[in-house]
């Protein structure tokens, strides 16, 4: 069977560009291997997908070259996602951060995206395991895709096979080992977006913390030279096993890109002069533990104080102490072990290499007709919906371009 397009990948930009390209007339094939559609929308944002972000901009994803996602997100904004979906009357709200979700269930945007396909004429394989891919000969080069139920060929082949995160729903490296198979290089992957591991001696100590929920602005003690990451302000958890809550998860991604993999800190006093506020304190008979109970959970706080020696009423504490507390209320340091990894990451850190590829099409500079769109690519988006638009933005730019 012969198409103008084949897609492989039915999750978010693999729908979204084969609706692209039907609705401009392309005879569109869309190849999956789960039996479920688009498992990891269903999932996502605790079922009611977080689908996109009111403020999306390439300060917001990480890639070897930070400029690359800046063309497919200047034409396929935010606004442009959300009039898609009123169009099919899907109410939605917003969360804190310009974060976007449904109101009722992620299962509308899946919903909307097959009846997108459907409309543009888009032809389903799934659930159909690809076996092999080659470059035909001839005056127009195009490839075939051999699966379990057959060979197709096209004149355009789009991968849109996502990362490696959450392999019990069908992860595979797919997409890296089709880029490799085509000579282009592929960023080493990684789990991001994860939760992070601590080494057993520091929950020996602190492991008593754990359940603790804070507001905490969390950020990495040691970055590249000339590199100026940004600090995250939302809850951090303490777990029996290390590190998790949005903050965490947002600095696990820049973490993992540090050769050094050096400490992070928590500051479990946003907006507060840590110094001062202790000296306003220290002349009551209350412990630090107390005090800190003002802007903390009282379990973390009696803890957190209890756990650092820091027992006795402020007013008995020498100047040195303080300094020290207040340092450490500023700047909580945690080394740690590792992430959880791909069972447990949001997103795939890496993927193919940007440079080989158009950021106009997204398609591969030295192979015609093979576009790489989604998280297979090196971009990688902070939590709160900055993914999926650019699932949308890379899907949109491919399915304008085949």
């Amino acid at each position: 069977m012969d198409f103008d397009v084949i897609v492989v990948g039915a999750g978010a930009a693999g729908m979204m560009c084969a609706a692209v390209a039907g609705a401009r007339g392309r005879r569109v094939l869309i190849i999956d291997h789960a039996v479920k559609l688009a498992e990891k929308i269903r999932i996502s944002g605790g079922g009611r997908c977080n689908f996109t972000n009111r403020e999306v901009g390439p300060r917001n994803f990480l890639s070897r070259n930070p400029h690359f996602c800046r063309s497919a997100l200047a034409r396929y904004t935010p606004r442009d996602f959300i009039a898609l979906i009123e169009r099919h009357g899907i109410s939605y709200h917003e969360r804190n951060l310009g974060q976007l979700f449904c109101d009722d269930s992620a299962q509308q945007i899946i919903a909307m995206l097959k009846a997108e396909c459907d409309a543009a004429g888009v032809q389903w394989a799934m659930p159909v395991t690809v076996e092999r891919v080659a470059r035909t000969a001839g005056e127009a080069p195009g490839f075939e895709v051999a699966t379990s139920q057959g060979s197709y060929r096209s004149r355009a082949l789009v991968v849109a096979t996502g990362g490696l995160s959450i392999p019990k729903i069908g992860a595979t490296p797919f997409g890296y080992r089709l880029a490799e198979q085509f000579g282009l290089p592929v960023v080493p992957p990684k789990p991001a977006l994860v939760p992070l591991a601590l080494p057993p001696e520091w929950l020996a100590r602190f492991g008593a913390l754990s359940g603790s929920s804070f507001d905490a602005v969390t950020s990495c003690v040691q970055q590249p030279r000339g590199e100026h990451w940004p600090s995250f302000r939302e809850a951090a958890l303490v777990t029996h096993r290390g590190l998790s809550g949005p903050s965490i998860l947002q600095v696990s991604s820049y973490w993992q890109l540090g050769g050094a993999r050096g400490p992070v800190a928590l500051d479990l006093l946003p907006e507060i002069d840590a110094a001062d506020w202790l000296d306003q304190h220290r002349r009551g008979q209350q412990a630090l533990g107390a005090v800190l109970a003002e802007h903390l959970p009282r379990r973390f706080a009696l803890g957190f104080a209890e756990l650092h020696g820091w027992t006795q009423p402020l007013a008995q504490l020498s100047k040195a102490v303080l300094a020290e507390i207040a340092q450490t209320l500023k700047g909580w340091p945690i080394q740690p072990s590792g992430t959880l990894g791909y069972a447990k990451a949001e997103v795939t850190l890496g993927g193919v290499d940007t440079d080989a590829l158009s950021q106009q099409t997204l398609e591969a500079r030295s192979v015609p007709g093979l576009h790489f769109i989604g998280e297979v690519v090196d971009v990688t988006g902070w939590l709160g919906g900055y993914n999926f638009q650019w699932a949308w933005a890379s899907g949109q730019a491919a399915g304008n371009a085949v």
